[in-house]
Parts: structure tokens; sequence; C-alpha cells
């Protein structure tokens, strides 16, 4: 049975200068979660339709996204699109270019050093990571849970937090100093580990539909609130281990952080409405956990229709490409970078080229080809480092961050609610 256990706070600060309101004792209160194994969970005969809608929407994602998938490109960009949108929840801002820019060049001599790129290049590989390590049917283990934390905060300030559950209390909301005005206090340090474990027992059960076990397992981490930091950005990778291990989205990942992103107020209301307290087959417990599986399935068919929406915009690009390159020879230099040119929009000759694993003359060659054409234009990263970028792709990118920023999904007639690119950076 989920509980509030009552603590006191004693400040390890006092005496630092701060007021005293800050450094004195107080009450708090922090949540401890029901474990998720062997549950019972009844959805809504509406809840459980939204559900099915969602697992339709994402397999016809993965199903029929045709040319972008084929060649990795849409599940690239999606990738990229997830793990920005998942940054941007946590305060990390950072427009395409200026990202892509940074990711093209950061292990390149005399690279510019960019932090809020370096995190957000992070969140990106650590969800990669984690999603190439779960095909269907495969674990979710406690010690993957770990390393792509490990490699979120890798290089960061925090790096020595990485990959290790938090040995103190900490909160959400109110100030820095003390929990005793937070919004939401997690469960007690010494609750974590036995919480994660029965997380990932839970995440490895097929009796739930997929979505509504990704939506469970995400809240219930979200509630637990592991570690130091980093919290968020793991959690919405866990959302598609589960997924994929599920064998619903195998190739390409619906990205609904930017929906998630877009709906924060919805976002945070479900979750709160998830954490009950009492018995877990309460009429509240069971409200509460409806209204959160419901509103993360409406995220999720949301931001599969923004993703259909934008491959068609990029199949029509490259077609418009084909036509100014007439004649193309299949599988020639100039062929493949215009298949890989949607998932990695700037690009140097040296990482072109083995991407196309081919050398560098004809990789040099079809890259000044597409300059020609107006294509790719050249540009200057940091003092030294010369590359490539698509406009067109990175604006066909940012409109697709802003089409996923409006509550409307149309920013002509619904602004962006948060934060985003202009549509020219």
């Amino acid at each position: 049975m989920s509980k509030v256990l009552k603590r006191r706070w004693h400040s390890s600060v006092s005496g630092s200068g701060l007021p005293r309101r800050e450094t004195r004792p107080c009450d708090y209160e922090a949540y401890v979660p029901d474990p998720l194994v062997d549950r019972r969970i009844t959805l809504d005969a509406d809840v459980a339709a939204d559900v099915a809608d969602a697992e339709t929407a994402i397999n016809r994602l993965n199903m029929e996204a045709r040319a972008l998938v084929d060649t990795e490109a849409l599940a690239r960009i999606l990738l990229r699109a997830e793990a920005v949108a998942s940054s941007r929840i946590e305060g990390l801002v950072i427009g395409a270019r200026r990202l892509l820019h940074a990711e093209v060049v950061r292990n390149l001599p005399h690279a510019p050093r960019d932090v809020t790129a370096h995190e957000v290049l992070n969140n990106i590989d650590a969800m990669l990571f984690a999603v190439d390590q779960v095909h269907g049917g495969d674990p979710i283990t406690v010690e993957l849970l770990l390393e792509t934390h490990r490699r979120l905060l890798a290089g960061t300030r925090l790096e020595e937090y990485g990959g290790t559950f938090r040995q103190e209390q900490n909160w959400i909301g109110g100030n820095d100093y003390n929990p005793c005005s937070a919004a939401f206090v997690p469960p007690p340090h010494e609750y974590v580990a036995d919480l994660i474990a029965d997380l990932c027992a839970f995440s490895n059960d097929d009796r739930l539909p997929a979505v509504a076990q990704a939506a469970m397992a995400h809240a219930q981490f979200e509630t637990i609130h592991p570690f130091v930091d980093g919290n968020g950005r793991t959690g919405r990778a866990l959302i598609h281990m589960v997924l994929r291990r599920r064998g619903l989205a195998e190739r390409a990942l619906p990205p609904v952080s930017l929906v998630l992103a877009t709906l924060a107020r919805s976002y945070i209301d479900g979750l709160t409405g998830y954490r009950h307290t009492g018995q877990p087959s309460s009429a509240r417990a069971l409200e509460g956990l409806n209204l959160w599986v419901g509103r993360f399935a409406g995220a999720c068919t949301r931001s599969v229709q923004d993703a259909m929406n934008y491959e068609a915009t990029v199949e029509q690009l490259e077609a418009s490409w084909r036509q100014r390159l007439v004649p193309i020879r299949a599988n020639s230099a100039t062929d493949r970078i215009l298949r890989v040119l949607p998932g990695a929009p700037v690009l140097t000759v040296d990482s072109a080229a083995k991407l196309l694993n081919r050398t560098f003359k004809p990789t040099n060659e079809a890259i000044q080809r597409l300059v020609e054409a107006g294509i790719l234009r050249q540009v200057s990263v940091g003092r030294r480092n010369r590359a490539y970028e698509a406009p067109e792709i990175i604006a066909a990118f940012t409109s697709l961050e802003r089409q996923l920023a409006s509550p409307e999904g149309d920013t002509r007639t619904s602004s962006p609610v948060r934060s985003v690119p202009e549509r020219r950076e």
C-alpha cells in the first residue's frame, strides 16, 4: 500500500550565510508508491480504447514510414527530436542548428566547448544506447538503467553521480535548501533500490498493453526519482525501452516527449493523479491511474501523426533534390548521401565518408555536387572546422518542433506554449 512518511529535516549547511528560514529544521512528507508487480490494474473502457489507438498509431509509424526508416534516417532524426524535447523539459534549451553543429564537430580538434549542447548530446547518446540494448523480449534491467544514467551525466559537473542511486533525500519544487515547501518529495533513499528492482520486473511482464505499461513504468520511475539528477531524461528513455521490448517501436520512436513538453500542465497533473495514497484497488487510485494512462496514450497518438507528417515532408524534399541532380547513378556516393542526409543534416566530408562507407575523394565530390545544386551549403563550425548543412532539412526539423509545441498542432492557429526555435535560427 502506498504511504506518506512524515520526516524531520535537519540542514547540513547551517552557518553558510543562508537565511535562517532556509536552514532551520522543518517537517516534510515523503511519498512511497505501491510496488507494481502483482498490482491489479483495471483500465476504463475509454482509456483502453485510447491505448489501443496509440498502439495502432505507433505500429503504423513503424510499418508505413518507408524510405526514411529503410535507411534509419527517420529513426535517427526522431531519436534526436525526442532527446532534445526530453532535455528541454529539464530546462536545457538549444536550437536544431546549434545542436547539429556541435554534434558534427564534437570529436574534432579545436571544437568549441558548448556546455548545453554537451548535455543534450549526452541525452541523445544515452537514449540511443538504451534503445539499442533492448529488442523484442529482451529484459530491462537495473544495470541497464544505471548505465544509461551514467552515460547521461558523463563529462558534466555531476559526473560522479552518474550510474548510482542517490544516497540522500531529493525533492521537486520549493527551494534548493530543504524539502519543506516542495511540490513533491520522492521516497527516502533507502527505498530506492527495491522500488527500482520492482519497476524492472514490472517492465519485463507482458500482461498489460505496451502503451499502458510504458505509461506506468515512466510514472513510477518519476515518482521514485532514484538519481541526484537526470531523472526525467532517464525516465523518458525508459518509455522507449518498454516500447522496444514489446516490439511496438522496433524501427522508429514516437517523439512523445515533444508532446509531453507541450502539455506540461496536463503531464504534471497526470503524474500527480497517479500518486494515490492508500490501497491500489481504491476508486481514487484507479481514477488517477486511468487519468495518467489516458493522457499518455493521447500524447503517443499525437506524436505519431506529427512524425508521419514530417516524414512526408522530408520525402518530398528528397524527391525534389533528385530532380535537381538528374541523372544520379544508383548506389553512387551522391545517391547514398541523399538517403542519409535527412538523419544527418550537418556533415563534414569525413563524417559523411564514414556514414557512406566510402573514401574521401568520391564523398567530397558528391558533397560539392550537392553544394552546387543548393542542397548543401558550406558553414564554419568553430574556428577551423568546415562543415556542410542541409538548410531545408533543418527548417523542416525546426517546424516539427514548433508544430509539436502547438497544442493544436498548427502554429498558424495555436501558438507554441513553450520555448521553441524561431523558423530561422
